[in-house]
């Protein structure tokens, strides 16, 4: 089965746009092809976590404000799940030699030694960590377990181990140090006493009072699994299909921009939700030729990109430049404060990792997108990559990165151009038992 995944993962890879995308215009005013062009997004952004990480740690900052304005914002606050996807980016730039291998491992020990010695409740760390390892509140009653950013950061962290070396005495220490990590995550707990579903939060001071049960369909495929991968906290496959798959209430009918969405997305059933439902949970788990009895997961996130293509296109609020090359809705800095930008909640404000972080399911639309956005870098690019977001309409164009935004764009490229980041994920042999446990095909 697996050794099949992975001849029929290459064949589609290859079929469908592992090589950059050839057109007429493939070289743009700078004269770069198409690969270099990936080259430099990708080494810009894999930047933000490593000359850009918090120091003391090796983790990704939740922001980096080049304008220096930070406001009321902690600037030394540090991001668990924007970490997970900064660990993959880690990986990728090992592999693209735009890091030598001792300095993604040394950054790799010191991400590992931290997270032993920051908080963790249940085995699960919080949403945010100040440098000291001691938890920073994301709200008032969020100073716990965030289950679902400490489930991206334990997917960056278990792609890491599989592109690490056993063989070699170093790489094999880090690898028992992540699995003491991935072994100490208590999903169990996270059932609140044994439900049929997951829950996001707990706190030591609050219990349960976030009371957020994760049920299908948003970004937190992933929770649920690990929560049947783990070799030492699983959780029952009814959590899957009762709680998460709603015993089935997760499938749709809908079609949003002449495109089905294959199944629910909460709060935007008819339209689809932010792009970021279809990157976080994906960094690692791979969906082409993914499915079980509620979806073809493959076809729900290439239909969630291409309904948000097609919008755009569309452009029914008349934004200035919403156009082909000019795409991509999701959560963000808005030009008021933060919005979890989508077609149902559109303010103007084009977001480049939406595009960008799409590419393994729309190469030619995210390639225009590299494009338009390359073609604009007085405006749009900084120390790593393209700034967050920006908004012709409003002439706003801050000089401002999140780390949730930058840190997916260059695994999920890599995704697109060789399959690493997939390809290493689903080589877990427990992400493999956990999908037969789930009765998930792939």
């Amino acid at each position: 089965m697996k050794q099949l995944f992975y001849i029929c993962l290459m064949l589609l890879l290859v079929a469908c746009g592992n090589q950059p995308a050839t057109k007429p215009s493939n070289q743009n005013k700078d004269n770069l092809s198409d690969s270099a062009l990936l080259d430099e997004i990708q080494k810009a952004h894999a930047d933000y976590m490593i000359t850009g990480a918090e120091p003391n740690s090796g983790m990704a900052y939740e922001r980096i404000h080049e304008d220096g304005d930070y406001g009321y914002d902690d600037p030394t606050i540090i991001t668990t799940g924007g970490s997970g996807f900064g660990i993959a980016g880690l990986v990728v730039a090992i592999d693209r030699g735009f890091i030598s291998r001792q300095q993604g491992v040394e950054q790799l020990k010191k991400i590992v030694s931290f997270l032993s010695r920051a908080n963790r409740f249940h085995g699960v760390w919080p949403h945010w960590l100040y440098p000291s390892g001691r938890v920073c509140p994301f709200g008032q009653k969020d100073n716990g377990g965030d289950l679902v950013e400490s489930s991206f950061l334990m997917q960056g962290l278990l792609i890491a181990r599989q592109y690490l070396n056993a063989e070699d005495a170093t790489e094999k220490k880090l690898i028992d140090d992540i699995n003491s990590l991935w072994h100490a995550m208590e999903f169990d707990w996270y059932t609140r006493g044994g439900q049929d579903v997951i829950y996001w939060h707990w706190s030591p001071d609050y219990g349960w009072e976030m009371n957020f049960p994760l049920q299908g369909y948003n970004e937190c495929m992933i929770v649920y699994i690990l929560a049947a991968a783990s070799p030492t906290h699983s959780v029952p496959a009814d959590c899957y299909h009762k709680g998460w798959a709603r015993n089935g209430g997760i499938r749709s009918t809908a079609t949003a921009y002449g495109y089905p969405l294959v199944v629910r997305h909460n709060g935007a059933e008819t339209t689809g939700g932010p792009l970021f439902w279809a990157h976080y949970s994906w960094i690692g788990l791979c969906p082409i030729g993914l499915t079980d009895q509620y979806a073809d997961w493959e076809k729900a996130v290439k239909n969630h990109a291409l309904s948000n293509y097609a919008y755009c296109v569309e452009n029914p609020k008349n934004y200035v430049n919403y156009s082909d090359s000019c795409w991509g809705l999701t959560a963000s800095y808005s030009v008021n404060g933060y919005s979890a930008h989508a077609p149902n909640n559109d303010l103007g404000v084009i977001t480049p990792t939406a595009a960008l972080s799409s590419f393994p399911y729309t190469p030619e639309q995210s390639m225009a997108a590299a494009r338009y956005f390359y073609h604009r870098k007085t405006l749009l690019w900084g120390d790593y990559g393209f700034y967050d977001a920006f908004s012709t309409t409003a002439r706003w164009y801050p000089h401002r990165y999140l780390a949730i935004d930058q840190l997916t764009i260059a695994p999920m490229i890599e995704n697109y151009r060789t399959g690493l980041c997939w390809q290493l994920f689903m080589s877990c042999p427990e992400v493999q038992e956990g999908l037969r446990k789930l009765n998930i095909k792939y």
